[in-house]
């Protein structure tokens, strides 16, 4: 069982400003030392620490929980970059499964995997062959649901490279029309499987779901944008009504205005008629509110009238279980009823993979200033995710870890532990199947939230322009920095100092990009630099 995280009395003392490298190889040195290393790929743990030096934009802050968390993604991150005849891609599972394809490949977390490598020094490349293996290789893309061209529009718009979301544009098109050959139902929704949402025994189970909904709306939303840098104006029509058409429905139809959440349509087969279209009338055993509702957030599909849905994220009888976000709300009947043999069910387990997505849409709506979470919610939520990424041993040593489900009241990790119950059968994927396991995010969001980086289009459409807007303010980390962040085609230095006296640039917030410095000392700081 994990030690559930507590919250912070004080920070950490100011004091020397650490080096970098001996910081990387403090974490590293750690890591390695309460390490089994099972399955080796491209990165071995010995050459970890210099790879960490070399790709990943140095992180350091005065909650060394954050921080070592931090250190550890990106430890377990290049475990599962692996070389293949057809490039380098990266796994979800380091364990061989039978349910992956090529190469032991998977699509479900392939948004999270890009999300993280855009920001790695090398990340070009890594995401180019990425991509390049899920649409013109032999990676099956519509194994499971997923928001991949999000995901790409994104990394172009941060990487400086629309050229290639532009060269894979018909390649996204022809995906997207696949999927609606496939899943789009006489309501104008997409029909998905709650297994191939990657949410196997789901309480909701199949129909009209907010996942493939949202993920395909963001996808539509992607394809229009690319489409316009490619001067394909029609196409980029065709697809922004896709687009606007499927949220208008995601908003109308999957929100349930008297429980105050966005839930699923219980439809058991893509061409079925629904037995209910109000949810007062659906079935009370699979009427339920479910992370899955704070997903249109992520990609800013809801608007102002849905609100309320936030005040159930940390009610202890809905979502906000003593170690994590729970992927059901407690108060359902069904929760956490272990009614299957499956060892991953999302009736109510806390998931990494859903929390990185809720978490993702708290910055979203946090940008949106719409005021439904503050920054010290995201804050809170951001802590409790770090402080899960730890397992106690048979001997009684807490180290650091990252697997499939666990419980969000104790910690344990229950995919590992009813594993193992099962002396970790081969057809199940083998000894520590979950470990490292690669479906989720994290440094992306210290990235992209506490440290508010983005890169946007400015406003003459020719250029883009780099943001800091820290969600994380003074009273909620007093200093941090992210150094050696790829934007664009450059890097940026970032420090924040709340009184100044740790960095030696000032009090507020500094940014540093190709040798000029930008700075201001608000209590609320934002800079933008053209780059």
């Amino acid at each position: 069982m994990t030690e559930v995280y507590q919250p912070i009395e004080e920070f950490t003392v100011p004091g020397p400003v650490r080096d970098p490298d001996e910081v990387i190889d403090g974490y590293v040195g750690a890591f390695n030392r309460n390490d089994e290393e099972l399955y080796v790929q491209d990165i071995p743990d010995e050459s970890a620490a210099d790879w960490m030096k070399r790709e990943a934009p140095f992180f350091a802050c005065a909650d060394r929980l954050l921080e070592r968390v931090y250190w550890f993604r990106w430890w377990t991150f290049r475990k599962h970059i692996t070389s293949t005849p057809e490039g380098r891609i990266i796994s979800e599972f380091l364990p061989d499964v039978y349910w992956a394809g090529p190469y032991n490949s998977i699509n479900c977390a392939n948004g999270h995997h890009i999300a993280e490598a855009r920001w790695l020094r090398g990340g070009r490349d890594l995401v180019r062959g990425y991509a390049n293996f899920w649409f013109r290789g032999s990676g099956d893309e519509l194994s499971y649901s997923s928001w991949v061209v999000d995901a790409i529009r994104r990394y172009a718009e941060t990487r400086d490279d629309g050229d290639f979301a532009v060269s894979l544009l018909d390649d996204f098109v022809r995906f997207y029309r696949t999927v609606e050959e496939r899943n789009m139902t006489r309501y104008g929704l997409f029909w998905s499987y709650d297994d191939r949402d990657a949410m196997e025994d789901s309480i909701s189970g199949s129909g009209l779901r907010p996942t493939l909904n949202s993920y395909m709306a963001a996808n539509a939303l992607a394809i229009a944008t690319i489409a316009r840098w490619g001067g394909r104006d029609a196409l980029a029509d065709e697809f922004s009504a896709k687009a606007a058409s499927l949220t208008a429905l995601i908003r109308e139809e999957l929100w349930d205005e008297d429980g105050r959440f966005f839930k699923v349509l219980p439809l058991d087969d893509r061409d079925g008629i629904l037995a209910a279209t109000d949810f007062a009338d659906v079935d009370p055993s699979r009427n339920v509110r479910e992370e899955i509702g704070y997903i249109p957030w992520m990609f800013d599909l809801a608007d102002e009238r849905h609100e309320d849905a936030w005040r159930f994220l940390a009610d202890p009888d809905h979502f906000g279980g003593a170690a994590g976000i729970r992927t059901a709300e407690r108060c359902h009947p069904r929760y956490m009823n272990r009614d299957s043999a499956h060892e991953c069910q999302w009736n109510g387990p806390c998931w990494p993979f859903a929390t990185t997505q809720t978490l993702d849409a708290m910055i979203a709506e946090i940008r949106s200033g719409r005021g439904g979470v503050a920054p010290g919610d995201f804050m809170r939520e951001l802590r409790r995710y770090a402080a899960i990424h730890t397992r106690r041993t048979a001997d009684g040593e807490v180290i650091d870890w990252i697997d499939e489900d666990l419980d969000a009241d104790t910690g344990a990790w229950i995919s590992r532990d009813q594993l193992e119950a099962w002396e970790w059968r081969a057809d199940k994927g083998g000894y520590e199947r979950g470990k490292d396991y690669n479906h989720s995010a994290f440094a992306d969001l210290v990235i992209s939230g506490l440290a508010g980086v983005r890169v946007e289009p400015d406003a003459s459409g020719t250029g883009t322009t780099l943001v800091v807007d820290p969600i994380a303010d003074g009273h909620a980390m007093p200093y941090w920095r992210l150094t050696g962040l790829p934007v664009g085609g450059t890097t940026a230095d970032i420090w924040y100092d709340l009184l100044g006296d740790h960095y030696g640039h000032g009090a507020g917030l500094t940014v540093i990009v190709d040798g000029r410095t930008h700075h201001d000392d608000s209590e609320h700081p934002r800079i933008a630099v053209p780059l």
